[in-house]
């Protein structure tokens, strides 16, 4: 990402783009590009949609408190979403927008909540996830929005899995110390995972003995220390990613 534009303010629309395509920003997006940015007509603004990569387009201004943007050029092309599932038993509140944030930012492709015995939160609120979501993404120059599914009970979720796709499951109670080694001698040519953290109580005997018995499963631990849910999801992704994803 050499050279990326850091400076430049950078929204999702949900709308085609295409050069000297017209999109309609809502309330919000213009009241921030106009009011707390105080942009001006022919000032640049980044804009992506998840499909057709990222464009620089100009403001134009219409009225006091709308505004539309032209797209000029395209300046990244579309680049194809990480193939990683997240699954996580949610958390409350702000530790959750947290997690979903930091996943998005480490490339999680799709977004699962799991719904765990020990579980802390059972209702998820989707919209806000996909906000937190849509943010991360904008600041941190990401091309693609994670899919956010509805939450599923874990033992739905597995059943689910295609019976090729790796598993890492995270559990402090993994046999293996070293989650680099573990994951290093899979090679890394993965072509779809799946990474597991559970909620705070830990997972139950009954629990991971469903994860264990995934055709295609490995059980890592984190590390010497015990991390809250929301830190969990930064070190396995890292690790993951590291070792198996795109950072490799």
């Amino acid at each position: 990402m050499a050279g990326y534009d850091f400076n430049a303010p950078r929204l999702f629309v949900d709308a085609p783009l295409r050069t000297g395509a017209r999109v309609e920003l809502d309330r919000g997006q213009a009241n921030y590009l106009l009011n707390v940015l105080r942009l001006k007509s022919g000032d640049s603004v980044l804009i992506f949609n998840g499909q057709d990569g990222e464009w620089r387009a100009e403001v134009s201004v219409e009225g006091r408190k709308a505004a539309d943007l032209v797209c000029m050029e395209q300046v990244r092309e579309q680049a194809a979403s990480p193939d990683i599932i997240y699954a996580f038993a949610p958390l409350k509140h702000a530790r959750l927008d947290y997690m979903v944030q930091k996943a998005v930012e480490m490339g999680a492709g799709i977004l699962q909540p799991v719904l765990t015995q020990r579980t802390q939160s059972s209702r998820v609120n989707l919209d806000r996830m996909r906000s937190n979501a849509v943010e991360a993404a904008e600041q941190c120059g990401i091309l693609t929005i994670p899919e956010v599914r509805e939450e599923e009970n874990l033992e739905r979720f597995l059943k689910t899995l295609e019976k090729d796709r790796l598993v890492i499951f995270c559990d402090e109670n993994a046999p293996v110390a070293n989650p680099v080694e573990a994951l290093a001698k899979l090679g890394n040519n993965q072509a779809g995972l799946v990474v597991i953290v559970g909620p705070e109580g830990g997972f139950t005997d009954q629990e991971r003995a469903l994860v264990a018995a995934h055709e295609r499963c490995v059980c890592v631990s984190l590390g010497p220390r015990i991390l809250r849910a929301d830190t969990a999801a930064v070190a396995a992704m890292a690790i993951v990613q590291s070792v198996l994803g795109d950072w490799n």
